[in-house]
């Protein structure tokens, strides 16, 4: 499967690399490529007495690039912090099933919470929230599994605590869901 990294508003081009890097480490059955240009955010998305973006806005500009990238799911990332109602921030959002998948960076990293920068955590909770919506695109729902990828993460810590993989059960989920696709080819 070709996933399209689709950069969108300001985004550091080395941190989408390692993104990018890290994703075919983690998932080396598929292929990552970034989107050449990044796209802007769609202003209706910002609220501005939040100083927030609306998450459904972006990834509805995200599937609207949809037709024009080859690729069988995009992932937009943003580093801004967005959020979706009824919940005060969401680190991103995906359609499930389907082919468009959002990450934001805005609370990944360590400086938000007040602590030093550290790349190496940075990029682990980058990868794990991207190996997670990526799961939604994918069909699975979130798993009851602490330590499963596909837990919801609450807090930033709750992130910390997973792994970047699927457990058994969401593993298998994907692999029906692999099958059920072949079949109908």
């Amino acid at each position: 499967m070709k996933i399209a990294i689709l950069p969108m508003g300001q985004v550091d081009p080395d941190v989408i690399a390692k993104i990018q890097e890290s994703l075919g480490m983690t998932l080396p059955e598929h292929t990552f490529a970034q989107v050449s240009e990044p796209t802007p955010l769609p202003a209706e998305a910002c609220d501005e007495e939040r100083e927030q973006y609306l998450s459904n806005i972006i990834l509805a500009k995200i599937h609207s690039y949809a037709d024009s990238v080859s690729a069988d799911r995009i992932l937009g990332v943003v580093d801004v912090d967005i959020y979706m109602p009824p919940l005060n921030f969401v680190f991103g959002q995906a359609e499930s099933p389907g082919k468009v998948a959002l990450i934001s960076l805005w609370r990944l990293r360590p400086e938000f919470y007040k602590r030093k920068p550290d790349l190496e955590l940075f990029m682990e909770r980058s990868t794990k929230e991207a190996v997670h919506e990526l799961g939604h695109t994918l069909g699975l729902k979130h798993c009851s599994n602490p330590f499963c990828v596909m837990y919801f993460s609450n807090s930033v810590f709750e992130t910390d605590r997973k792994q970047s993989l699927f457990c058994n059960k969401c593993y298998l989920g994907l692999e029906r869901t692999k099958n059920k696709q072949g079949e109908k080819h």
